[in-house]
């Protein structure tokens, strides 16, 4: 797209977008890309209407095409605009961390729906990436002690910078899932990596750090080492939520009851499949 003589680019916002659409750019996606070079907020896709025969020139255009260039690539739209809404936070995103999906809203959900009750809860995200689940769950439970923890620095390093960014006071802890956490947590989440090696689908994610998407032959190595040390950190009474692939739920429940854990059940993500699932920790079930 960058290589269109100068004379000839698109000048407008019709014409940029069309020019998009002949590439095969979701019209969204080029809006998005449209609005973030301008300057305007995600949002404001009315003002974009409003003013779509205005001429922009061929700086915004050279920008634009570029951006759309590595989107048709298969660039997440969230690392070209270095943000991502997650359950009404704006978080800031880049290559070193997985997208939050909107389908993760359901494991917060489920999260705040165990710490009903109680006071003060002391809560463990692992693998927090962006730190999107942590921040989620402190910004709605104030009074709780959230511990974002990852085995990456650079990780890490994103989720702090949203945590300052927001105003919230996230704990952090570079360690290898639970290692080195105290014990007597009310609840353990997780959406850890779940991807099997050698599953197609990770072509489409080849932009995305490997590391937080493949768990052995299965997808489940991660999940399993998380299941089998969680009831030393738990308390009487803690849950351990976890979030996996659209066909595993059925062996993370498996899971969790030759653990132990009682009331084990699965949560269904936005398109109605088992994409959470998890249990609690009771001395006698």
């Amino acid at each position: 797209m960058t290589d269109t003589p100068a004379s000839q680019s698109p000048s407008t916002a019709t014409q940029m977008l069309a020019a998009a659409a002949a590439l095969g750019m979701e019209r969204l996606d080029a809006q998005l890309l449209l609005l973030h070079v301008l300057g305007r907020p995600s949002g404001d896709r009315a003002w974009l209407l409003a003013h779509d025969t205005d001429v922009q020139g061929d700086t915004v255009w050279a920008r634009f095409s570029a951006l759309c260039a590595r989107r048709i690539a298969g660039e997440p739209v969230a690392y070209l605009l270095g943000e991502k809404e997650f359950h009404g936070l704006g978080l800031q995103v880049d290559a070193r961390v997985l997208v939050p999906r909107p389908d993760t809203e359901t494991l917060v959900d489920w999260a705040l729906q165990c710490l009903e009750g109680r006071t003060a809860p002391s809560v463990i995200d692992l693998g927090t990436g962006s730190g999107a689940i942590a921040l989620a769950i402190l910004h709605a439970r104030p009074d709780a002690q959230v511990t974002a923890v990852d085995r990456s620095a650079d990780a890490l390093a994103v989720a702090r910078a949203n945590a300052q960014r927001l105003g919230l006071a996230l704990r952090f802890a570079e360690a290898d899932w639970l290692e080195g956490a105290g014990t007597g947590l009310d609840l353990v989440v997780s959406n850890p990596p779940y991807v099997a090696a050698g599953d197609p689908h990770l072509a489409a994610l080849r932009h995305e750090p490997p590391g937080a998407l493949v768990s052995g032959p299965d997808g489940l190595d991660d999940i399993r080492r998380i299941v089998e040390v969680a009831p030393a950190h738990l308390r009487e009474g803690g849950w351990l939520l976890l979030e996996h692939g659209w066909d595993q739920a059925a062996a993370v429940r498996g899971l969790l009851e030759a653990r132990g854990f009682a009331e084990v059940q699965s949560r269904d993500d936005l398109a109605g499949i088992a994409r959470c699932s998890g249990g609690i920790l009771r001395a006698v079930k």
